[in-house]
């Protein structure tokens, strides 16, 4: 287990000056400069949004009495199945207006956990709540979202469906039990994949289906598959308002580690995310309303964050953007990326801040991210992302619009107002990675006080329309592009 407590021992790469090979730009052009101060503090003044988003989120509050699942007939011991006498205390819990359901010491097996209204689930210090890998605990379906698509799923391990004042907290551990020979392999073909492909649970025999039924528009009440192996969510708020995550450590996600969807008023705090399978993205906000994720520590298989609206179709006709959200005080090893907003962005997202977050590993693939294409589209803007020290990272700041699909749609990716100041990579690949369309360049860019250290090559940049640039350095040595 990852101790929480020891998240600011981590210790950023710091490379030597060097004095490396530049690639190629072609397709850019600078944007004439304001004076420094003014530049400075339009910033300083676009960073009060993020303190009244943080002021506007509502909190939490239950009353002070407290339920235990050994009460209504749990036991900490092999074998024994939790998942009835969980439920029977949330139940209770509600029924009496509310208050903590705890999980005291021991490990306790469960399948499928759905809070309820002003009910807060409390996982004393030495707990461990271990989840079944059999599909039938994860039975009968529920309204989810998948890879932002709306269908009739698996219940995600703990689920909640329009309830209000719901609180999962504690510094006990959420075992999802996903490996080589559980949940995981119904990825189908992996790069990593380090178990035997069998395609007769290959999750595209029911993503492929379920994706052509969104685009046709058929009502999510019908999109229900007696063959179903599309992964559950670890823990997915659904349509909720004042939702609190504190505390716990998750591992070994079946799929996305953390997913609040159409939600308000979310706050993600002291969370350790600690999950190396297939998708096992850290904390994915979809389509949800004030947001807070701060001083949490992510190390996973996939995005570390990844800020999401909706897939294509299905994200159109819902036209819910994930917006007003503050990332603070994170720290971000392995992933495919750091902070990152896409694919499944067809909704939109504006009003993101992301500010004190230190990332680094060998196997951190990129630091800042947006990923889309023309068959998503949406509207990336208002982003705001300051004070990030980059220790060891692939690529560095990454913008593609050719994810997946690339230009195959009528759906035009959009980023606009996209601030990053006082960013700091010690060790990269690539500074760059920017990638627009010829008919859509990437525009509304702003790079201040930038500096690359031990840089390989500068990277790809491709159709930029203008980046407004102010003190950006590679290897020792300022840069325009």
């Amino acid at each position: 287990m990852t101790d929480l407590k020891k998240r600011n021992s981590l210790k950023l790469f710091t490379a030597a000056s060097a004095s490396l090979s530049l690639l190629s730009v072609s397709g850019c052009q600078s944007v004439t400069a304001l004076p420094v101060s003014a530049k400075d503090a339009d910033d300083l003044r676009q960073w009060q949004q993020a303190d009244q988003i943080i002021a506007a989120i509502k909190p939490v509050k239950f009353p002070d009495r407290s339920f235990s699942i050994t009460d209504f007939g749990a036991a900490a011991k092999a074998g024994f199945d939790n998942t009835a006498a969980i439920a029977a205390a949330i139940a209770a819990c509600a029924a009496a207006g509310g208050g903590r359901v705890l999980i005291p010491g021991g490990r306790f097996e469960t399948g499928a956990i759905h809070l309820k209204s002003n009910v807060n689930l409390h996982l004393a210090d030495d707990t461990v709540l271990s989840f079944y890998t059999d599909r039938e605990h994860y039975l009968p379906y529920v309204m989810t979202r998948w890879e932002g698509v709306e269908l009739m799923g698996y219940s995600p391990l703990i689920y909640a469906y329009q309830q209000e004042n719901i609180a999962l907290t504690g510094n006990g551990i959420l075992e999802g039990n996903g490996a080589v020979d559980a949940w995981w392999p119904w990825k189908g073909q992996w790069e990593r994949r380090n178990w035997d492909y069998d395609a007769s649970v290959d999750q595209v025999k029911t993503r492929s289906p379920l994706f052509e039924m969104a685009e046709r528009g058929v009502p999510v009440s019908e999109r229900v598959f007696n063959e179903n192996f599309l992964r559950p969510p670890f823990i997915q708020p659904y349509g909720c308002k004042r939702v609190l995550i504190e505390g716990v450590t998750i591992r070994n996600s079946p799929f996305w580690l953390i997913n609040p969807v159409l939600s308000e008023d979310v706050i993600v705090r002291n969370v350790n995310c600690i999950s190396y399978g297939p998708n096992s993205d850290g904390c994915n906000p979809e389509s949800c309303n004030r947001v807070l994720i701060e001083n949490c520590l992510f190390d996973t298989g996939d995005d570390c964050i990844a800020l999401k609206s909706g897939r294509n179709n299905d994200g159109r006709r819902l036209a819910t953007p994930v917006q007003n959200v503050v990332i603070q005080d994170c720290i971000m090893r392995a992933g495919h990326g750091g902070v990152v907003m896409g694919s499944e962005i067809s909704g939109g997202a504006r009003n993101i801040f992301a500010r004190r977050c230190r990332m680094s590993s060998p196997n951190l693939a990129r630091g800042i991210r947006i990923k889309t294409n023309s068959v998503r589209g949406g509207l990336i803007e208002n982003v705001y992302i300051r004070d990030i020290e980059i220790g060891e990272v692939r690529d560095a700041i990454v913008i593609n619009f050719f994810y997946e699909e690339g230009d195959a749609g009528n759906f035009m990716p959009q980023v606009n107002n996209l601030h990053i100041s006082n960013l700091t990579v010690q060790k990269a690949q690539r500074a760059f990675e920017l990638r627009g369309f010829e008919r859509a360049p990437i525009s509304g860019v702003t790079l201040h006080h930038v500096q690359f250290n031990n840089t390989a090559a500068l990277g790809v940049l491709e159709n930029i329309a203008g980046i407004d640039q102010l003190d950006v350095s590679l290897n020792g040595r300022a840069i325009s592009i």
